[in-house]
């Protein structure tokens, strides 16, 4: 559906748990407080607002978390979402720890594609990063994923004064595998406004000086607002998602659903719709699903026009990123 400012809003991304195996320190530190499971969004209950968002034109459908494979039966909702008339697409993203355990349920329940966190190949700043020693299960997953035919991606966030050397070398997994390299910019939301992060305006400039042969790739790779560029004779490509130094919210296409229950339509400000009530109410039949269209359709037709993270005094998000769903 078209929101007020005419974006066709057909993306949704959805958040299953606030848990998490890791504890990276931009998202999930060691002593965040966690949501209470009776205030989390039982399965059926997403399958019911997923289906009421197709309804609306959602067509692609990313789940996300905490992490979402830190969830049980994660692989049965996919395939339960999966059945929903009209959904195109559903994906998935993941800090790749359990991704090769639950690898084979994945591919059997349908999954279209996932993103694999990845911000260091260094054992040691991945401890520090993540708070977990998990560094060889994720290269493991990744490349299992990649031999099993899943369509992959690795998201990276660079921060100054950790990782920011380690970009060319994330970028060469591109190089002989057939997958996509992601840099995203840090955004000042949690605990990311106390990090600093790498513009990647000047990652792209470095990237054409050293492979000068680098072409646009305007090829679609997926469902947000990644910029893709290639380098001859490597298998996969770069991309960047640019929230601070490449505003996109004019083609944005999507909102996001907490694990909570609410829809939220820009990751910048605290406004959201509250479904878990609807859901809740003991209303049934054709009464729920008509107030939950309703309540989906006024939180996607009102979604913001763009996002303030040029100024910090206009952010009005206050949650830490693992209760939003990223």
């Amino acid at each position: 559906m078209l929101d007020q400012f005419g974006r066709n809003i057909d993306y949704m991304r959805v958040s299953v748990t606030d848990r998490c195996n890791l504890r990276c320190r931009y998202c999930m530190p060691d002593g965040v407080e966690l949501i209470p499971m009776k205030d989390i969004l039982t399965y059926e209950e997403i399958r019911e607002i997923c289906e009421a968002a197709v309804g609306l034109g959602i067509t692609k459908i990313k789940i996300t978390g905490g992490e979402p494979l830190a969830r049980l039966g994660c692989a049965d909702l996919i395939a339960s979402l999966k059945q929903i008339p009209g959904l195109e697409q559903v994906t998935m993203t993941s800090n790749g720890v359990l991704l090769g355990q639950y690898l084979p349920e994945l591919m059997a329940a349908g999954l279209d594609a996932v993103n694999i966190s990845l911000d260091t190949l260094d054992r040691e700043r991945f401890k520090e990063i993540t708070g977990r020693d998990e560094l060889d299960s994720v290269l493991k997953s990744m490349d299992a994923a990649v031999a099993a035919g899943l369509k992959v991606k690795i998201n990276a966030v660079l921060q100054q004064g950790m990782n920011e050397d380690e970009w060319l070398a994330l970028a060469e997994f591109a190089k002989e595998r057939p997958l996509d390299v992601r840099f995203i910019e840090m955004m000042p939301i949690g605990y990311g406004k106390e990090i600093g992060g790498i513009s990647n305006s000047s990652l792209r400039a470095e990237l054409a000086r050293i492979f000068p042969a680098l072409e646009e790739d305007l090829s679609v790779h997926g469902n947000g607002p990644a910029v893709y560029v290639h380098i001859p004779g490597w298998k996969g490509s770069i991309g960047f998602i640019s929230a601070i130094h490449g505003k996109f919210c004019d083609r944005c296409n999507r909102i996001r659903l907490t694990s909570q229950g609410r829809l939220k339509p820009c990751l910048c400000f605290g406004d959201t719709t509250n479904l878990l009530p609807i859901l809740r109410s003991g209303a049934g039949g054709d009464e729920k699903k008509e107030a939950l269209a309703a309540a989906l359709y006024d939180g996607i037709y009102h979604k913001p026009r763009q996002h303030s993270f040029e100024d910090p005094e206009s952010i009005t998000e206050q949650a830490v990123m693992a209760s939003i769903g990223g």
